[in-house]
C-alpha cells in the first residue's frame, strides 16, 4: 500500500461536511500527514442565461454558506489549537475542475468526500457531482456517509 502523504476533505459547506473533516483529521493524525481542505465557492446566480429575479433564494443561498462556513471555521480552529496542520484552500469556480486541479497542483494521495447522491436543488446551489468527481480524480477517493435522518411516527 502507498504511504498517505497528503488528505484532501472536499467541503460542500453543509452541516454534513463536519464529518468528512473530522475523518481528515483523524487519517492525517494516524498517517502523519498533510491535511487540506477545500472550499469551492460556486456561484449559481451568476450563470448566463438566468435573468429571473430571485433575491429570496440567493440571499439564502448566501446565508447556508455564511453559517457552514463559520461552523467549519470553528472545527478547523479547534484542531489546529490541538497541534494540526490544516491548510484551507478557497477556490472560485466549477467544482470538478478546481478539485482535480489542486488534486494535481497539491499531489493529494487521497480524497476524503461526502457519499451521498445529492437532489436537484443541492446541485444546483452548490454543482456538485459525485459521479463526475469520481470518474476524473487520479487518486484514491474515502466516501463518508451521513447519519440518515430520525424519522418520527
Amino acid at each position: 500500500m502507498e504511504d498517505i502523504k497528503r488528505i484532501l476533505v472536499i467541503s460542500r459547506m453543509t452541516k454534513y461536511c463536519r464529518k468528512a473533516v473530522h475523518y481528515g483529521v483523524s487519517l492525517s493524525r494516524k498517517y502523519g500527514s498533510e491535511l487540506y481542505v477545500i472550499h469551492v465557492i460556486h456561484d449559481p446566480f451568476s450563470l448566463e442565461g438566468w435573468n429571473l429575479p430571485m433575491p429570496s433564494l440567493e440571499e439564502e443561498y448566501r446565508r447556508i454558506l455564511r453559517d457552514a462556513k463559520e461552523d467549519l471555521d470553528t472545527i478547523i480552529n479547534l484542531e489546529k489549537t490541538k497541534g494540526q496542520s490544516i491548510k484551507e484552500l478557497i477556490r472560485e469556480g466549477e467544482p470538478t475542475e478546481e478539485i482535480v486541479k489542486v488534486v494535481k497542483e497539491e499531489n493529494i494521495d487521497l480524497i476524503i468526500m461526502l457519499a451521498h447522491e445529492e437532489g436537484h436543488l443541492e446541485q444546483f446551489l452548490f454543482g456538485r457531482s459525485n459521479k463526475e468527481i469520481i470518474r476524473r480524480m487520479p487518486c484514491s477517493i474515502l466516501m463518508v456517509k451521513k447519519e440518515p435522518e430520525p424519522v418520527e411516527f
